[in-house]
């Protein structure tokens, strides 16, 4: 702060309906070198203040018009003038109460009469340092806006001008390909232009986006979109184009029912889209990525969780890896490519649709995890395959299954129990894990529900042993239980569930997972097998959450 002196400097606005009083404040402030203007009355106060002159106001509580309170809550109240400091000072209202009701109608400081000079204008000179601190902020707030609306538009104009030669270029490649390559080396200078030539098309649209997104200039074309078909379709696409050329193992994990959320397709897969290649980016030829949809009931939205063994991101650079032409904190990173606009686009589009995206690692070297959060538009639709039976009608389609329920809770038990057989299922009961480990021996099951609190021997220890017997490998296990925590629903997995379903199960849910228990058990046979033959960390379950 530059020393108080009349030269230039914003005057304090003392205002006091006591003479002497006014007059001694004016005095103090004059002799340590500030400029000084009065006012008598709240109305003249708030004359003064609107015309934006005075940086600071002494103001006395008990004014002949109006309080102090109601003054300094005004002058809070207007954007032209709520950067002016507050200093109530009083000769009678000098209670703690009186102290708070100060501050809380908006007082930067409060002083009680009578005071010293020292105590005023060292107050006076701490209020006048936070209102030049709070300036600079403001000032470069505006140099940081400004620089960023400068940095897009000329994003924007980058990716427009690179379109023009881009389109050139891709429209020439189907004319040089009209005869065959002469020799292998021409041969693969096509592909490498065809593939190269896609990649800048991308990194060109990317620009464009990120651009339009910031400035707020991108609208979603809202419908109903299938998340678990773009999970489907994006990762299948992925796993091809991007994974298979460094030979990359891509595990998919999706829920056997619908989850439809309110949103923009095309913009929900270039979401996913952007995260898997992302991950493909910064894993190693040879690594594993897994991709998992869940379902998060309460709230009702869908987690897509995209994991990777690549080489992960220092806990410094977890703060800004969303951040504009931000990439990994890591020297390997700078030869990945990219212009770290892609996790920028992602979390805008993200957030244009409800959602929240987050990045997680253990550190360099240790995988990263990205969790995007979507609100659904209702609860999960359940699938049906071909042939299938609505819920509601009948059930006659459905293959006859071998079911096994677990369940020490009677009226629980019951109730599942004639459903399951009402729609022309074998249902074995047991109320306890010893009786359904006997049970499973006498009759292997084609699905087991187990309840997990069960007495005796608990449901993680029936999942073991029924995954113990022969062909137990083939039993669709599902976890019936209360609780629903990532910790809970590790331990099922760990245990050999293949599903964890939190109680009460939904009868459309219900149906939808007998019906699909075979698609349900290849599945999750094909995820362990390639996890023995890749030595990867094990995908969460269709229902399940990530792993640490």
């Amino acid at each position: 702060m530059s020393p108080p002196g009349r030269g230039g400097a914003a005057p304090i606005l003392v205002v006091n309906d006591a003479e002497a009083a006014r007059y001694v404040i004016t005095r103090m402030l004059d002799r340590s070198g500030f400029p000084v203007v009065t006012a008598a009355t709240g109305a003249e106060a708030l004359q003064r203040l609107a015309g934006g002159e005075p940086r600071l106001v002494v103001l006395d509580i008990e004014l002949p018009d109006m309080s102090g309170l109601d003054v300094c809550r005004a002058v809070k109240a207007d954007p032209a003038t709520q950067h002016i400091k507050v200093l109530h000072t009083s000769a009678v209202h000098v209670a703690t109460d009186s102290k708070i009701h100060s501050l809380e109608s908006g007082a930067d400081g409060y002083l009680s009469q009578p005071f010293e000079q020292e105590e005023l204008v060292a107050t006076v000179r701490s209020l006048i340092r936070l209102t030049e601190t709070e300036q600079a902020l403001r000032d470069r707030a505006r140099e940081v806006d400004e620089a960023n609306r400068r940095t897009h538009e000329f994003l924007a104009m980058l990716a427009h001008e690179l379109r023009n030669p881009l389109a050139a270029i891709v429209n020439s490649l189907p004319l040089i390909e009209q005869r065959d390559a002469t020799d292998e080396p021409e041969r693969t200078a096509r592909e490498v232009m065809r593939r190269q030539t896609s990649r800048l098309t991308r990194l060109v649209d990317d620009l464009l986006d990120v651009a339009r997104v910031t400035q707020g200039k991108i609208e979603l074309k809202t419908e109903t979109v299938n998340l678990t078909d773009v999970v489907m379709r994006v990762a299948e696409n992925a796993r091809h184009s991007k994974m298979a050329p460094l030979k990359q193992t891509l595990e998919v994990s999706v829920p056997p029912y619908t989850l439809l959320c309110r949103g923009d397709e095309m913009r929900l897969e270039q979401i996913v889209t952007n995260l898997l290649d992302n991950a493909s980016k910064y894993t190693e030829p040879g690594g594993w990525i897994c991709i998992e949809l869940a379902y998060e009931p309460g709230p009702t939205r869908a987690s897509i969780i995209v994991r990777d063994s690549g080489i992960g991101i220092t806990s410094g650079a977890l703060g800004s890896i969303f951040n504009l032409f931000s990439q990994a904190d890591v020297p390997l990173a700078r030869s990945r490519g990219g212009l770290g606009v892609g996790l920028t686009l992602v979390r805008r589009l993200v957030e244009l649709h409800g959602g929240t995206v987050q990045a997680r690692s253990e550190g360099a070297g240790k995988g990263s995890e990205f969790i995007v959060t979507l609100p659904l538009a209702e609860k999960p639709a359940l699938s049906r395959a071909a042939g299938s039976p609505d819920a509601a009608g009948s059930h006659a389609a459905v293959k006859p299954r071998n079911i096994l329920l677990i369940e020490d809770n009677y009226d629980a038990q019951m109730a599942l129990a004639m459903l399951l057989e009402m729609w022309g299922h074998k249902v074995d009961i047991a109320p306890d894990g010893l009786a359904g480990i006997a049970a499973a021996t006498r009759n292997l099951p084609d699905i087991a529900f187990v309840d997990l609190g069960l007495p005796g021997v608990d449901g993680f220890e029936v999942a073991r042993r029924i995954r113990a017997m022969p062909g137990g490998k083939d039993v669709l296990l599902v976890a019936l239980t209360g609780y629903g925590t990532a910790a809970d629903r590790e331990k099922s997995l760990a245990a050999g569930f293949d599903l964890h379903v939190v109680k009460p199960i939904e009868p459309e849910q219900l149906l939808a997972l007998v019906a699909d228990a075979d698609a349900v058990v290849r599945a999750q046979q094909s995820l362990r097998d390639a996890r023995v033959t890749a030595g990867s960390q094990p995908c969460a379950a269709i229902s399940g959450r990530p792993r640490p």
